[in-house]
């Protein structure tokens, strides 16, 4: 009895994860773009739509420039600390996409990252697969 309550409560603990996890990774891809859009940074090119070219961008931090007292500043912004590991992959991969992209695609564009899922193909105690989340 002790065994599938355990592997529910496991289940249950990596599902919290990976919801945690997207939620993250999105608020970032989502303040990156807010900061393009204002005119705080700008994209190198017309394709990324504001969007970040990849996730290590978001990890790396883009460069911001400021005038402060007539002097021109650079600080670097970053928006993650790390790429999280999905929780069900147990690897920093994740399947992205792009604002191009299919809003169902598996495949990405490569560019822009607009959006990103787990590359698991499990599914959750309701069906739902977690790459759908």
């Amino acid at each position: 009895m002790a065994v599938p309550l355990a592997r529910s409560q496991v289940r249950r603990e990596r599902e919290r994860d990976l919801r945690l996890d997207l939620r993250e990774m999105r608020t970032a891809i989502d303040k990156y773009k807010d900061m393009c859009d204002s005119g705080k940074m700008q994209t190198s090119t017309p394709e990324e739509n504001c969007y970040p070219k990849s996730l290590q961008i978001l990890v790396d931090g883009v460069s911001q420039s400021n005038k402060v007292a007539g002097l021109n500043q650079s600080t670097k912004i970053r928006f993650l600390r790390r790429i999280p590991k999905d929780p069900f992959t147990g690897d920093t991969d994740w399947g992205k996409r792009s604002m191009q992209d299919d809003p169902t695609s598996t495949s990405w564009g490569g560019q822009n990252v607009f959006d990103v899922y787990t590359k698991s193909m499990d599914k959750a105690s309701d069906g739902t697969g977690y790459s759908d989340w």
